[in-house]
C-alpha cells in the first residue's frame, strides 16, 4: 500500500524542515503503550518516571495499533524550532475543530474522558495541555537534550544534501520506504493510499525519533502536509558506548581530542559532548575550538545551540587510513 505526492514548482519551494517536541509526546504514548525495537530502553524507564502522573485523556487520543491521529492532538509547527508551549498555544486554539475531527475519527475509543471534551472543547483541550505538559516533564524532557541533538543533527545532514544536490537528493534519501520518482514523493503506507495533490503548500519534513519505524503524514487542509520520518543514528540513540579513537591518533593529538572526534559519530553539543568525556564544558569548547580550526570538524549554530560535526578528513583518520595514498618510495641511482 503506497501514498502518493504531487509536487509542482511551489511546493518544492515551499518545503521546509522543523522539529516538534509535542509531536515526540503523542508519538512517545504510542511507543509507551506498546513498547518495541530501539525505543524499548526508553519506555521501560519513562514508565517509572509517569508513576502517579495523569495522562489518561492523552492515552485514550493515542490508541494502538496507531492508524490515524486526530489532528488537533499535535497540529504541524508554525516555526522550525518551536517550544512545547508555544505548540501547546497552537494546540489550544484548535477548538473549532475538534468536534468535527472527532466525529470523523473511527480509530478511537470514545471514553467517558474523550466524550467530555467532545462537550466542552475548550474545558478539554485545557486538560489535555496540562496533561501533555505533566507527560512531557516526567517522561520527555529528561532525555530532550539528547534527542534534541538527534534530531537537529539530522537538520544539519538535510542541509549538507540541500546544498549538494537539491531538494530532490533530500527527498530521495529520508526513509528506505520512502521514494522520489517522477516529481512524485512515494510512501509506503500502512493505512493509506492513493495520490494526493500538495496544492502549492509544500511539505513540512519533521524528523521524529517516536515515529520510528514508521513515517506518519498528514495531507487534509487546512494544514501544510507533514512527514514525520524517523531520524539519521537513532540506532544508537540509547546505547551510548564508549568511542575508542586509532592509538597512533590519539599519540599525535592527545587522547582527550582524539576522543572528542570519536563521539562526533553525530552532530553534538559542546555540553553533550562534556557529558561523555567527563570533562567541563568550558575544557570541552576549549579543545572543540582547536578541532575547528585545524579542519577536524565544524561548527553549526541552530537557535540557541551550537553543533559540532566531523569533517571528511577527520573520518578519514578516524578510520585509520592514511589521508593520502601512499606512494612508492623513489629508487636510489647509486648502486
Amino acid at each position: 500500500m503506497s501514498l502518493e505526492l504531487t509536487f509542482t514548482a511551489e511546493d518544492v519551494a515551499r518545503t521546509r524542515f522543523a522539529l516538534s517536541p509535542l509531536w515526540e509526546v503523542v508519538a512517545s504514548v504510542r511507543v509507551l503503550k506498546e513498547p518495541s525495537g530501539l525505543n524499548r530502553p526508553w519506555a521501560e524507564q519513562a514508565r517509572r518516571r509517569l508513576s502517579g502522573v495523569d495522562w489518561r485523556l492523552l492515552s485514550d487520543l493515542v490508541p494502538v495499533p496507531t492508524r490515524t491521529l486526530v489532528g488537533f492532538v499535535s497540529p504541524p509547527p508554525a516555526t522550525t524550532l518551536p517550544g512545547l508551549d508555544r505548540e501547546l498555544d497552537g494546540l489550544l486554539a484548535g477548538e473549532d475543530t475538534v468536534r468535527e475531527e472527532l466525529d470523523a475519527w473511527t480509530d478511537g475509543p470514545r471514553t467517558r474522558r474523550v466524550a467530555a471534551l467532545y462537550a466542552d472543547p475548550a474545558a478539554g483541550l485545557a486538560r489535555l495541555a496540562d496533561e501533555i505538559r505533566a507527560y512531557w516533564q516526567a517522561a520527555v524532557e529528561p532525555v530532550w537534550p539528547q534527542v534534541r541533538t538527534l534530531l537537529e543533527g539530522d537538520l544539519l545532514y538535510r542541509a549538507r544534501l540541500l546544498s549538494q544536490g537539491g531538494v530532490r537528493a533530500v527527498l530521495a534519501d529520508l526513509d528506505d520506504g520512502i521514494t522520489w520518482a517522477d516529481e512524485r514523493l512515494r510512501l509506503a503506507h500502512r493505512h493509506c493510499r492513493g495520490v494526493r495533490s500538495l496544492d502549492g503548500r509544500g511539505l513540512l519534513l519533521v524528523p521524529s525519533v517516536f515515529t520510528w519505524p514508521r513515517i506518519f503524514s498528514i495531507t487534509a487542509a487546512p494544514c501544510q502536509p507533514t512527514l514525520r520520518y524517523p531520524p539519521r543514528g537513532i540506532a544508537t540513540l540509547w546505547e551510548r558506548r564508549p568511542a575508542d579513537p586509532p592509538g597512533a591518533l590519539a599519540a599525535v593529538l592527545g587522547t582527550t581530542r582524539a576522543r572528542l572526534l570519536a563521539e562526533l559519530d553525530q552532530p553534538a553539543s559542546t555540553r553533550e559532548l562534556a557529558v561523555r568525556t567527563g570533562l567541563s564544558e568550558p575544557g570541552a569548547s576549549q579543545h572543540l575550538t582547536a578541532l575547528r580550526r585545524a579542519g577536524l570538524c565544524t561548527a553549526h549554530r541552530t537557535g540557541r545551540y551550537v553543533l559540532y560535526a566531523r569533517t571528511a578528513v577527520a573520518d578519514t583518520l578516524l578510520a585509520g587510513r592514511p589521508y593520502l595514498e601512499e606512494t612508492p618510495t623513489p629508487r636510489s641511482n647509486s648502486r
